[in-house]
């Protein structure tokens, strides 16, 4: 039996090694490697001008080569459009030359310069011989600092490639991407019937397959590494949140003489925390810079802001007794550019150009008639410009003012205060004037016109109670220097028409009576900044977007940010028109986006694959940051007091408002 035991022993345990081998054969074969895990379905590598990456999503790729550069290298600037183009690939391979390779080629180079030289000499050819004297000089120089070890020659192949989800897109990049490059005199060049070997050496393998190369020194090799950094902000400024990359903190100054302008845009989705952001900087600005502000509030939310800084809220509704006049206009400092002097000025002409958009827009009404065209343009603004003639209002400066039965200044100021402003001209009195003209009028050409200003314009002027009267009659208050923040609350207006109406109507008047107050001259203007939220309200009023689009570009010469927060971004994408308040807007941050826009977003402001992949996933209050060229990820946290009053989240101001309640109990 013992023997028995002893020769089935060896028999399982053999058994058990063949399982066991069997087992760990089946966990071998599921084992992935990395290239498992990255690699795409399938590359399609038969096309001569690009490649097609099969995968859950067909992606293209165009991969191009340096092929001429200028004759001097700038650093940083060399190629930083390349760099921070978005979602491309940038190889550089740098391949050292010995000193006798470098020795023997720059001798013969010197040599066949010298005999150019010689040549152009004899032909009498002057310009040409200076030129390659120069040339040959700069050689023998090169030579000699590479003999004494002071300098070193490079060559160097520089390879990118492009990425996009469509042939479309991928041609449009590729333009873009010439252009960009053309700015700094490089020539970029697709890798025609090279596509797969230029794809393969733009990989992580330190493989080149592409003989295009240049020739470099060891300070022109030097502009080609890519030294930037995440660090965002400025010296001074505010605390605007924490670099998430680094953490950081990001001072930013709104006002920094570094910026090109001081605007700002703001998009993100809703929840994403737009409000919290600009109540923050907001606050922040006040409180340390001395910022004043003045925003347009669509939605009710900074009314609390205005309490808690000290400033002054204001609401305008069908209820309120407060009251706009479009007609208000304001005489204006300007700086002479030749002298330096200020001087002051009064443009009756611009202030009927802006009447009259506005005028145009509430003739247009919710429906945005097409009845409503140039010659109805042309009625409305004629009666405008009769309106202040009728007053005696000119481009004098003294017409605006009372004067006694002598013909002199009611109360005699040389700079204006204290004098007595005329009233200015209403809807009411300017719906009156059309009724005249209307009755006078005997051009069948402009009957129909004056017959619809008659019947439409009627709901604007309260003596006939026109539900929308709130901008007929004198102004019931001004927007004084020195406030902190000024809150015109529009939310209780009617959505649909009547809150972009008054967005429209109150930009101008700010204009007139906000922004106009500041001087050109920097050292005597006060810093200030008008907040404009949920902006895609305007787009679909053309007098809108071009009154925006005028204070965005003039903004600066007044010493005036402009910020616009608004969400659906593709609105502003689809609308050509409203392009300049992006292109003039130095800062840009985005908030959590919609996979839906994402595309517009990359597409516009040329972000990487990474970049539009944070956006996406993003939580509240973090975002990407792009002040001129630079960018960063951006983590904003207010602070227990300012979340007070700048939350938005009814259910969070709820809990806030429990807590200090139980904390005042408890005092």
């Amino acid at each position: 039996m013992s023997r028995n035991n002893k020769v089935e022993q060896p028999s399982n345990e053999i058994e058990k090694v063949k399982k066991d081998k069997e087992e760990t054969s089946i966990f071998k074969k599921n084992e992935k490697a990395i290239k498992d895990l990255i690699a795409p379905g399938g590359i399609d590598a038969s096309y001569t001008n690009h490649i097609e990456i099969s995968s859950s999503r067909t992606r293209y790729a165009r991969s191009m080569i340096v092929a001429n550069l200028p004759r001097m290298c700038t650093f940083p600037e060399f190629l930083r459009g390349m760099y921070t183009f978005g979602d491309l690939n940038v190889s550089v391979f740098i391949h050292p030359v010995s000193e006798a390779t470098s020795q023997t080629d720059l001798n013969r180079t010197i040599n066949e310069l010298e005999s150019e030289r010689i040549v152009a000499l004899d032909r009498g050819d002057i310009n040409r011989e200076r030129i390659i004297a120069q040339k040959r000089m700069e050689a023998e120089e090169l030579r000699d600092a590479i003999a004494a070890g002071f300098n070193k020659l490079f060559d160097s192949s520089i390879i990118a490639t492009i990425f996009a989800y469509s042939m479309d897109e991928l041609e449009k990049y590729t333009e873009l991407l010439s252009s960009e490059m053309s700015k700094n005199l490089i020539d970029i060049k697709p890798a025609w019937a090279m596509q797969d070997e230029a794809f393969r050496s733009n990989m992580p393998y330190c493989d080149n397959k592409m003989t295009k190369s240049h020739t470099f020194d060891r300070r022109a090799m030097s502009t080609v590494f890519p030294f930037f950094t995440s660090e965002v902000g400025h010296e001074n400024g505010i605390p605007l949140g924490f670099n998430k990359q680094t953490g950081l903190p990001i001072l930013y100054d709104n006002f920094s003489s570094k910026l090109t302008n001081y605007n700002m845009v703001i998009f993100g989705k809703s929840g994403a925390g737009k409000s919290v952001t600009i109540k923050t900087i907001t606050a922040r600005s006040a409180v340390l810079m001395g910022i004043e502000s003045l925003a347009l509030d669509a939605e009710g939310e900074y009314g609390v802001v205005a309490e808690a800084l000290g400033g002054v809220n204001v609401t305008l509704s069908p209820n309120s007794k407060t009251v706009i006049n479009l007609f208000d206009i304001e005489p204006e400092n300007v700086k002479d550019e030749i002298t330096g002097k200020e001087r002051t000025v009064l443009s009756v002409e611009n202030k009927v150009e802006d009447v009259t958009n506005g005028l145009l827009t509430m003739a247009r009404g919710s429906t945005r008639s097409k009845e409503v065209n140039e010659l109805t343009k042309q009625i409305i603004s004629e009666a405008v410009a009769e309106e202040y003639a009728a007053l005696g209002i000119t481009n004098n400066i003294e017409s605006l003012y009372v004067r006694d039965d002598n013909g002199g200044p009611v109360n005699l100021s040389e700079n204006y205060l204290g004098r007595t402003k005329k009233e200015m001209p209403t809807i009411g009195s300017w719906y009156k004037r059309i009724c005249r003209k209307a009755q006078e009028n005997e051009n069948p050409d402009y009957r129909f016109h004056y017959s619809y200003l008659v019947k439409v314009m009627r709901q604007y002027v309260r003596e006939y109670q026109g539900q929308m009267a709130y901008f007929d009659g004198q102004s019931t208050f001004e927007l004084l220097d020195g406030v902190p923040f000024i809150n015109i609350d529009i939310s209780q207006l009617e959505e649909r028409f009547a809150r972009p109406l008054a967005q429209q109507i109150m930009l101008s008047w700010v204009w007139e009576k906000y922004v106009k107050k500041n001087s050109e001259d920097k050292a005597k203007a006060a810093k200030k900044r008008v907040l404009v939220d949920e902006a895609w309200m305007l787009l679909p009023y053309p007098e809108a977007v071009d009154f925006l689009n005028t204070m965005a570009r003039r903004a600066r010469k007044r010493n005036v940010s402009l910020a616009v927060i608004s969400q659906k971004f593709q609105d502003f994408y689809e609308k050509q028109e409203v392009q300049a308040v992006l292109t003039s807007s130095e800062t840009k941050l985005f908030l959590a986006q919609d996979k839906s826009e994402i595309q517009y977003l990359k597409e516009v402001f040329k972000l990487s694959e990474g970049e539009a992949g944070f956006l996406i996933t993003c939580s509240r209050g973090e975002g990407l940051l792009k002040v001129g060229g630079d960018s960063a990820i951006l983590a904003i946290q207010p602070t227990k007091k300012e979340f007070e009053f700048v939350e938005t989240n009814l259910t969070k101001q709820a809990a806030l408002e429990r807590a200090r309640r139980e904390a005042e109990g408890r005092q």
